[in-house]
């Protein structure tokens, strides 16, 4: 095999950027896609140029027409779905959040581990330049000792019509645009917090659409994270040390808009411009799927990384519900 043939589970509107990215890629295409009818699998396979259109999953997933799937459905669906491709002997590449409890984390990985499929979950930031440059200014001691990780992503709904308002489906701020800056905080300190606190705000559909969190690491250090699908678009992450600090503008999305800085500011002197290489910011993590499957490489983002992504997720809701700080060990 030389080159991965992809396949899209779901006609989700987050697939638009992930089409773009396996066409870029030199060693993967974008042959199928499934969806829950015929007609709506054809119309989007035209729309977007797509070889084969199978009207139900379980059809594309029997089929030998496909090596890998992205699965882009609802959250409440990321687990059956990553189960039942891997099952058929697809490699899986699911969107974030990875899975809603931690036994589904567990199943998933086991039946990974059984069938020998890769399975990754798509943290595309995760996978961009901007974000490995962070993690070498950490490495190489830059910043001095981080103390502090400050993130932020926030948006506002266009009309209240929207699956992230529907509490049964994984619906809330945290687990949609949440857990970007905690993972960023996670990735920065180097594995999951000791303790978290978390406070949210419930909007008549009964999910978190303002949620902030408290998480704290071994030796005093600190990340506060906060999320709302109430206010205007913003993101932005500020990593505090002993030596400097570094603010993203954009660390999550927008990598290409001619607005991304990534600034550090030094103890002494002038701040200072990191420059970024460009990079389309969802090619990373398919080409990552490619080098797992083709080469046999270690997975960039692990799956204990993974695990700790939900494990903090769900402690955060556990002590907003609680109102008492809620510890990971």
């Amino acid at each position: 095999m030389s080159k991965i043939r992809w396949g899209l589970l779901s006609t989700a509107n987050i697939n638009r950027r992930l089409i773009p990215a396996i066409r870029e890629s030199a060693r993967g295409e974008l042959v199928a896609v499934a969806s829950r009818s015929q007609e709506s699998a054809e119309k989007y396979a035209a729309e977007w140029d797509i070889p084969q259109a199978f009207g139900s999953y379980e059809a594309m997933l029997a089929s030998d027409a496909v090596d890998a799937v992205y699965i882009g459905l609802p959250n409440h669906l990321h687990a059956e779905w990553s189960i039942k491709a891997m099952q058929q002997g697809k490699h899986v590449l699911c969107e974030k959040p990875f899975a809603l409890t931690l036994d589904e984390v567990d199943e998933m990985t086991a039946v990974s581990q059984q069938t020998g499929c890769v399975l990754t979950e798509a943290f595309m930031y995760r996978h961009h330049p901007q974000t490995k440059i962070v993690g070498e200014m950490i490495a190489n001691g830059r910043l001095g000792r981080v103390t502090v990780v400050r993130g932020v992503f926030n948006f506002a709904f266009g009309s209240r019509e929207n699956i992230r308002l529907v509490p049964e489906w994984g619906g809330g701020c945290l687990w949609d645009v949440g857990v970007y800056p905690l993972s960023f905080a996670q990735y920065v300190m180097g594995g999951p917090p000791q303790q978290v606190f978390g406070t949210q705000w419930l909007g008549e559909s009964g999910v978190d659409e303002v949620f902030s969190g408290q998480m704290v690491y071994a030796d005093g250090r600190m990340a506060q994270i906060s999320a709302s699908f109430c206010t205007p678009f913003r993101t932005e992450v500020e990593i505090l040390g002993t030596e400097g600090r570094l603010v993203l503008n954009r660390p999550f999305t927008g990598h290409n808009d001619g607005d991304r800085k990534l600034m550090f500011y030094p103890k002494e002197g002038d701040p200072e411009e990191i420059e970024v290489p460009e990079k389309e910011l969802y090619l990373g993590e398919v080409e990552d799927l490619h080098a797992a499957v083709l080469d046999g490489q270690t997975q960039y983002l692990s799956l204990e990384e993974t695990r700790n992504h939900v494990k903090t997720v769900l402690a955060l809701y556990e002590s907003a519900q609680t109102g008492q700080v809620v510890s990971l060990d």
